[in-house]
């Protein structure tokens, strides 16, 4: 046994037999000169993870076979959660239309600006978390094409695992343009810096732990996509209790295709768990131990070395994205993937079981106590116009 960091606490883990790792050490930027921030009120988050070893290509080689028989699956089973083109719906429809003249876009324009009036700064620095996380779309699909066996190896290739991580990032792809373009026209929040933060983050990437291995890849997804499907959620919900039914209606739609891609990613750990239920079972427990982390982890506005611990605390104490989502996440896959009840496992895909399914407690133990931490005290860059602040 040894320990892992989570936020502040320490969370016991298991060892898996792997590979010799290698460490890589996050550089991080210097510092620049800080723009007027809006200062919030925070309660302790779940922070980034700390440096890490690194792990590459952990699936052995025969597994490979493993996806390639399962590629008339994803054919008849997983294809369809794609939505058509010509039936989803685009940005567009949720913004100001210059179609229709000068009076009348600028007149959309003023009514936006009215309603986001309402919204605290906290909520914009949460809302431009998000958007960055969408926007993050280059990094995310990358990741995805370093998996062994259901990467895009030409680009643009038939295979059906590449058809359906093409079709996942274009519809994707939606979510980021219309929060960005939202975001810029409400006049909350200072775009230049927003602009430098978001080629910060993808220049930095994301260390996700996934090992260039789909069983666990695909472990993280499912986990992701709920939690950017709760994170969406509680926005649209803060966004109509301030009064902007639109902003509402924005996260709302995107939440429903977080939901959509959810099930997508649960299906295929469910198929995994069918054929190969030790492997998948190692690699649940694996993801487990080295905790999930939220897409944009690596962020960075170019000032603050801490912007996503900050995120974290603000998105904790608005109740955004919080350590008790995480431990009811995994309480959802413990029950959905109906881990509990696997049977004839070998004696390390036991242990793995034991773990997982015992996990939650110690999650619930950090949210406990994370409840006594003081409030504190953060900054962001991007929150500058006050003319316009609730």
């Amino acid at each position: 046994m040894h320990s892992m960091t989570f936020s502040q606490f320490t969370i016991p883990s298991i060892v898996w037999a792997s590979p010799p790792p290698t460490t890589t050490t996050i550089p991080r930027c210097k510092s620049l000169q800080r723009l007027s921030p809006v200062s919030v009120v925070a309660s302790s988050p779940i922070a980034p993870p700390p440096s890490r070893h690194h792990v590459t290509h952990s699936m052995p080689h025969e597994k490979l076979e493993v996806f390639k028989s399962l590629e008339s699956w994803v054919s008849e089973n997983l294809l369809d959660f794609r939505k058509p083109i010509e039936k989803c719906w685009q940005p567009s429809e949720f913004l100001p239309d210059p179609s229709q003249g000068f009076d009348g876009f600028n007149e959309e324009v003023w009514a936006l600006r009215q309603r986001v009036l309402g919204l605290p700064d906290e909520y914009f620095a949460m809302l431009v978390g998000n958007m960055l996380a969408e926007d993050s779309l280059p990094t995310y699909q990358t990741m995805i094409n370093t998996w062994d066996g259901v990467r895009d190896e030409t680009g643009s290739s038939s295979c059906p695992w590449a058809i359906w991580t093409r079709s996942w990032a274009a519809e994707e792809n939606r979510h980021g343009d219309l929060l960005r373009t939202y975001i810029y026209l409400s006049g909350r929040v200072d775009m230049m810096m927003i602009d430098k933060t978001m080629q910060y983050t993808i220049q930095a990437g994301m260390d996700n732990g996934t090992e260039n291995n789909p069983y666990m890849g695909f472990v993280y997804t499912s986990f992701q996509e709920r939690a950017t499907f709760l994170s969406h959620g509680s926005m649209a919900r803060l966004a109509k209790e301030a009064g902007d039914p639109v902003l509402a209606r924005i996260c709302g739609t995107i939440a429903a295709d977080e939901k959509r891609h959810e099930n997508a990613y649960i299906k295929i750990v469910e198929k995994l768990l069918e054929v190969d239920p030790n492997t998948t079972m190692l690699a649940i427990a694996n993801m487990m131990k080295k905790r999930i982390v939220m897409p944009q982890h690596l962020m960075y506005d170019g000032q603050d070395s801490n912007l996503f611990e900050n995120y974290s605390a603000v998105s904790q104490r608005l109740g955004v994205y919080t350590t008790r989502d995480y431990a009811e996440i995994v309480e959802f896959f413990i029950t959905r993937w109906k881990l509990e009840e696997l049977e004839g496992l070998t004696g390390e895909a036991r242990s793995a079981q034991d773990f997982v399914c015992k996990f939650p407690l110690t999650v619930r133990k950090l949210e406990n106590r994370a409840k006594k931490v003081e409030p504190r005290r953060v900054k962001f860059s991007w929150i500058f116009n006050k003319e316009v602040s609730a």
